[in-house]
């Protein structure tokens, strides 16, 4: 027979009568708990039917649920999901405060104090079922909004496919987000060799430790987006590149091991007119100076690789990197410049290290953070960095980098960043006595909320 339906009005009335017959029977219970053997009413007696009745004719309990079956969690910022699909808010704040400081003789109102918001983000990450997602974010740096990582991503048991812009797998202190990486900036030779995000298609598979990566680029969504005529507008760009990266992390205990290599080819078709060069800043990104770095080179091809090496074992940490580009030229001998690191941190609060996640380095919360009995995390980092702009006929000057950082996040997603670099340069640009090998040094400091 089927259930007679009952109205909304007729439901809270029901639920409203068997809520007083549940506090009558627990006045009952009470009794029966004080006295093994009390006189039971007949009014208990049928307070007992009542309820008993009520119960049944109301039906099993329905557990509340929220609106469209939405849940909603908070990781920094709002997080929907429903089944497989879900969307989470996605930003960065980070703001500047440097000094480099000016050689002797040489006027350069870019030297000196500098600050910048050095990046604002906003943007959005999810997925769509059936192993789609995406990821949208814009950049507002130097001036201008950019495309950062925008694309669309498949993922298939062990294999992820991505289409859109999105990083070339270029070394391990690249893939490293700016808001986990161990001092402000990345390694000189990131930005010299001009490593970014491009338009292309990749894949990865990973399986235990290994975890290799590959993709076809063609060049970063500013520069197919630039209308200007000639060489250099976006509409004559052909440039493309092959990337590919291997990954070997094995955990040993409680050492979580790093082992990577990369090897990249690129062809610059038509770029070949609008000239390459590679240089880099005095560390910071706030001025725009740059005291070592090659003329305009007409490159037709790019051959670069680089090898990796990182552990971390409880509150220390320790990284290498090493990489050599070739670049041919037009008419002229090939050219080869070098670049690396080595690095170790450690964290002085007990109960901290650093993170680690599909071949990158990442964020980790502090074990106790302010509010919860803590002061955050505090980490130390000591690290060198080298560059090497000269081969051959081109003489783009050499650094030499000791680079003291320390990073304070009190809670998750917020950091400090205090930095100090001593930059040796030899071959860097001449200063009026005609010396052109000298040392720069620089405080940097950083404000930072990643969400």
């Amino acid at each position: 027979m089927a259930a007679q339906s009952v109205s909304e009005a007729e439901a809270e009335q029901m639920r409203a009568e068997i809520r007083a017959l549940r506090a009558r029977l627990e006045a009952i219970e009470s009794r029966l708990q004080a006295d093994p053997a009390p006189a039971v009413s007949p009014s208990d007696d049928r307070d007992i039917g009542k309820a008993a009745g009520a119960i049944a004719k109301a039906g099993p309990a329905t557990p509340p649920t929220k609106p469209d079956g939405v849940d909603i969690t908070w990781k920094g910022s709002p997080r929907f999901a429903q089944g497989d699909k879900q969307f989470k808010v996605k930003g960065r704040i980070q703001a500047d405060a440097n000094h480099v400081s000016s050689p002797d003789g040489i006027e350069d109102p870019g030297l000196g104090f500098s600050n910048e918001m050095r990046r604002i983000r906003l943007g959005g990450e999810g997925s769509v079922g059936s192993g789609f997602s995406y990821k949208l974010e814009l950049e507002l740096s130097d001036n201008s909004v950019d495309l950062v990582d925008t694309f669309v991503s498949y993922n298939a048991g062990s294999w992820q496919v991505r289409l859109g812009n999105h990083n070339a797998f270029q070394s391990l202190d690249e893939l490293t987000g700016d808001t986990t990486g161990s001092v402000m900036e990345r390694a000189a030779f990131t930005d010299a060799f001009n490593f970014e995000r491009r338009l292309g298609i990749s894949a990865g598979y990973a399986s235990g430790p290994w975890l290799a990566q590959f993709g076809v680029f063609t060049d970063d969504v500013g520069a197919l987006a630039n209308d200007s005529d000639g060489p250099s507008g976006g509409d004559e760009n052909n440039s493309y590149s092959f990337d590919g990266r291997l990954v070997y992390a094995p955990r040993i205990g409680r050492t979580q091991l790093h082992f990577g290599g990369s090897a990249h080819w690129r062809r610059l078709g038509r770029l070949v007119d609008a000239g390459t060069r590679y240089r880099q800043r005095p560390f910071v990104h706030s001025t725009n100076t740059r005291l070592i770095g090659t003329p305009s080179l007409n490159v037709e091809t790019e051959m670069h690789y680089g090898l990796e090496l990182a552990a971390i074992s409880g509150r220390w940490h320790g990284a290498a990197e090493v990489h050599a580009l070739r670049a041919e030229r037009v008419g002229l001998p090939s050219v080869t410049f070098r670049g690396g690191y080595a690095e170790v941190g450690y964290f002085l609060t007990p109960g901290d290290s650093r993170g680690y996640k599909e071949g990158i380095f990442t964020s980790a919360a502090p074990a106790r953070p302010i509010g919860k009995g803590g002061a955050g995390s505090i980490q130390v980092n000591l690290r060198y960095d080298y560059l090497d702009l000269d081969s051959r006929d081109i003489r783009g000057g050499k650094q030499n980098g000791y680079i003291v950082g320390l990073v304070w996040s009190p809670i998750q997603y917020l950091r400090f960043n205090l930095n100090y670099a001593l930059l040796s340069y030899d071959g860097a640009i001449a200063l009026p006595s005609g010396s052109t090998g000298y040392d720069v040094r620089v405080v940097g400091t950083r404000f930072e909320l990643d969400f």
